[in-house]
């Protein structure tokens, strides 16, 4: 038994990096800088040459070419169209879509083969539209679909396959994928944002929409993991007594990672791996909640950074069980703890490094002490006028049990500024212009040990959906397993929806302070600086007419609304049909992820939950029975809806009453039966691994 520990604990002792040497290979199988420069030199190129996305048009054979020889150095014999279909989140490995295809020529003469890859493979792909969620754009008699490389993300290897970031349109072009608004919607950010920078003297050559993503989890042992058909189907427990211990002492959040469990060992193999692709996933720590964990990364532009969190994701699940662990994204996985979300930190940026929500950065560059405030104030425009639209973005299935439970904002969508900035704001549209120059304070510890240290003038509000950190807003209430295309694709649109009406205005006339102070007395109620999580706050800022949207299918349901299809018109980000196509997919998401959830219920209970209470003879065995019916005919009547609406509508009544209540039946049944006749795993088991034994877990 010593021996077998000993030979775990070796197979577990952390990396260890004494010099820069261990990082090399940094970036290594990512197409781009000096890694791509070196391969297109052969070809009388250079990495300049991917800096103009045009190369598709003229010198895609070049840069084919050298991707070759790049993959077949690396070992690589295969590629794919790597695009992000939509309804991937909690359901699709890795949330993408990929057809692997060999670099390789058959001659049919010789019976030889030899390596082949040229320009229209790498620029171009074809696929089947009609199986993918498509929302009724595309059907079986006219279902092609088309993949085209997306240049503003690049190319990199992962195995023996080249992954060629892509986006994914119907025949008609019209939208089949999550990055194809998105795109859009930076181009619409783009000419906007610029518009609104010329009036204002300032005129940089391109803007960018810069995310950086946290990534929460969940690691739990494997063994328990596969015991659990709720967590296998579903990603969440959908019943299960709490443990006796929870996160009630706040002793995980930051903890030490225990060197004896294989979670530390396993988010060291998860960076370097990622590290190799270019990801700099510079932080890892536990979160607040037994058995949760997070990543972030450094911030980048936002298709770049959108398709390193989905490939993180991949990552994190595919390592997770190679350690003897199963990786949770499910926003929900436990009851009565924190669930798990994925801050969304957006800011926008030249290309020659200014951002524009730096306040001072914007200043200097423009040479106008009022331009911070003008972009602030039709940003808080944005928010205000398409609240809705950024609570329908993160309206994902996960997310029903987690918003507004004191881990994650309610839904109701307002912005936290601070004193410092409200402050500056009022004062501003009250006519006192001027530049804004964020404070800070000296902080005293009281002892000569620690020195004093400079901190900002203002604190942190976790419970605000949207608050500014200094340079940034953090959209705070996006879920774990989310692709957030559309929660970015919502923030560039809205604001670049502002830009323009603030650019035409001022175009026309219109002194620029005074567009930004109008925008901003009609918009000053979306300000709020207080606790989101009070109740009598919460009151009052609906009574005030903030977007509160407490349901997730309402909030999908808002896809429609026809101020926002022309919202999405007007930016040329989507056309009508791909509005109502894109609601249908979020409720038919909604509603399948329901229905995964009650059956797994119905056979859990009929299959564990009341053999276990008979083998007892304890525990309210006919009210599990009733259920199971009970879940039946709630099925039944889903399937029998007339539009996903309708089917959607139905079926949140179902997750969030009646398996809430039927839930406690089960849970009442898991607190009565012995533990040697109960044959699911349990929270304990689940959620505490400092408390298990090593080997079990491996």
């Amino acid at each position: 038994m010593l021996s077998r520990l000993s030979s775990i604990a070796a197979r577990r002792a952390p990396a260890r990096f004494a010099s820069l040497a261990a990082y090399e290979d940094y970036g290594s199988t990512v197409f781009k800088g000096d890694v791509a420069d070196a391969y297109l030199k052969k070809q009388g190129s250079s990495a300049e040459l991917l800096n103009d996305p045009t190369w598709t048009e003229h010198s895609a054979d070049i840069v084919a070419a050298a991707i070759l020889d790049w993959a077949v150095d690396n070992g690589a014999d295969s590629y794919c169209h790597w695009f992000q279909p939509m309804a991937a989140s909690g359901v699709r490995h890795g949330l993408t879509g990929q057809v692997q295809n060999k670099m390789i020529e058959f001659d049919r003469v010789t019976n030889k083969i030899k390596f082949d890859f040229k320009g229209k493979d790498l620029i171009r792909g074809e696929t089947d539209g009609s199986s993918f969620p498509n929302g009724g754009l595309r059907a079986t008699h006219t279902a092609g679909g088309y993949l085209a490389h997306d240049t503003s993300s690049p190319i990199f290897l992962r195995g023996d396959i080249v992954h060629i970031p892509s986006a994914f349109v119907s025949y008609y072009g019209t939208a089949l994928d999550e990055k194809t608004p998105l795109l859009r919607s930076n181009e619409a950010l783009n000419t906007q944002g610029l518009r609104l920078l010329k009036a204002l003297g300032y005129e940089p050559k391109e803007l960018v929409a810069n995310i950086g993503l946290e990534q929460e989890i969940f690691l739990i042992p494997r063994e328990q993991y596969l015991r659990r058909m709720d967590l296998q189907m579903t990603g969440r427990t959908i019943m299960g007594k709490d443990a006796p211990r929870g996160q009630e002492m706040c002793d995980h959040y930051m903890a030490a990672m225990s060197t004896a469990q294989p979670a530390l060992e396993a988010m060291q193999e998860m960076q370097q791996e990622c590290w190799k692709m270019g990801i700099p996933l510079k932080t890892r720590h536990r979160e607040v909640a037994p058995g949760q964990y997070e990543f972030a990364p450094l911030f980048g532009t936002n298709t770049t950074q959108i398709d390193q969190n989905i490939m993180v994701m991949q990552v994190i699940e595919e390592v997770a069980a190679k350690h003897g662990l199963a990786a949770l994204l499910q926003e929900k996985p436990f009851a009565n703890i924190n669930g798990s979300g994925k801050h969304n930190n957006w800011s926008i940026g030249t290309t020659d490094g200014i951002n524009i929500l730096n306040p001072e950065q914007l200043s200097k560059a423009s040479g106008n002490d009022n331009a911070f405030a003008v972009v602030m104030s039709a940003i808080i425009s944005a928010i205000d006028t398409h609240g809705d639209l950024m609570r329908m973005s993160i309206a994902t299935p996960g997310n029903d049990f987690r918003l507004g439970a004191c881990e994650a904002p309610p839904a109701i969508t307002s912005t936290y500024l601070g004193d410092d900035m409200t402050n500056y704001l009022e004062a501003f549209k009250d006519g006192k212009t001027g530049a804004y120059s964020p404070g800070t304070k000296n902080m005293q510890m009281g002892t000569r040990y620690v020195r004093p240290i400079s901190i900002p003038a203002e604190d942190r509000n976790r419970t605000s959906p949207f608050p500014y950190g200094g340079a940034r807003f953090e959209f705070r209430a996006v879920g774990s397993a989310q692709n957030t295309s559309m929660v970015n694709t919502v923030l560039n649109t809205m604001t670049a929806q502002k830009f323009k009406h603030f650019a035409d205005a001022i175009e026309a006339g219109a002194d620029p302070i005074k567009v930004a102070q109008d925008a901003l007395n009609d918009s000053w109620k979306v300000i709020f600086n207080g606790d989101n999580y009070d109740e009598a706050n919460q009151e009052m800022l609906t009574k005030n007419g903030l977007w509160r949207i407490d349901s997730a299918v309402e909030a999908n349901h808002k896809m429609v609304d026809p101020k926002n299809i022309a919202l999405f018109e007007e930016m040329k980000v989507l056309q009508a049909d791909e509005c109502h196509a894109r609601e249908n997919v979020l409720h038919d998401h909604y509603t399948g992820t329901v229905e995964m959830e009650a059956l797994c219920m119905i056979d859990m209970i009929n299959q564990h939950v009341i053999p276990s209470c008979k083998d007892a003879e304890v525990g309210p065995v006919s009210d599990l029975a009733t259920s199971v019916d009970t879940l039946k005919a709630a099925v039944a009547a889903i399937h029998a809806a007339e539009t996903p609406y309708e089917a959607a509508t139905l079926a949140r009544v179902l997750r969030l009453e009646t398996m809430v209540d039927i839930r406690e039946f089960c849970d009442a049944a898991e607190g009565v039966v012995p533990a040697d006749l109960w044959t699911l795993p349990t929270y304990k088991e689940m959620l505490f691994l400092d408390q298990t034994d090593a080997s079990y877990v491996m």
